[in-house]
């Protein structure tokens, strides 16, 4: 049974969804920064990370742009300027087919993979500050959940799990 303070407090929210959606919210600002801080000790976004994991995922094939676009955790409205920040710093190269030249293709470099190593333990680090406080059977509980509130807004194709 709730508790006064509880009840009280369920008062500011206009429904049970808006209350989950703004704990939502809250618990991602919460977990970001300790990635961020994590990150920036690298002068890397979170994006650009998730993008060189998932290119390490098909290393040594390349990955066509537009299919990693759909594949990154969160959207990257201009994955044309990641990409070239990425490629500036030799983690990443492009090609482009000489049979099609409007696709290009991304692949991660040996400079890229030797970071990804350099992050693997570091990044574990990280996501055990974030959630390693919850109990396994917890993280089983908040992975489903999550899932099944996603999925309507998920696409079918492109899905990065």
């Amino acid at each position: 049974m709730p508790t006064s303070s509880t009840t009280a407090a369920r008062r500011h929210f206009d429904s049970p969804q808006q209350e989950a959606f703004l704990n939502l919210w809250r618990t991602y600002d919460r977990l970001r920064l300790l990635e961020d801080e994590l990150f920036s000790q690298f002068d890397l976004t979170p994006q650009q990370y998730n993008l060189l994991r998932l290119l390490r995922g098909e290393h040594p094939q390349p990955f066509p742009t537009l299919s990693l676009a759909s594949r990154l955790v969160s959207r990257a409205p201009d994955i044309t300027r990641m990409l070239d920040k990425l490629e500036e710093r030799g983690w990443i190269a492009r090609e482009r087919p000489s049979d099609n030249r409007r696709l290009v293709l991304v692949r991660i470099t040996p400079a890229g993979l030797a970071l990804l190593k350099r992050l693997d333990r570091p990044v574990r680090d990280c996501h055990d500050r974030q959630l390693g406080h919850l109990a396994p059977a917890d993280l089983e509980r908040l992975i489903t959940l999550l899932e099944r509130a996603r999925a309507p807004h998920e696409p079918v194709e492109g899905s990065w799990k």
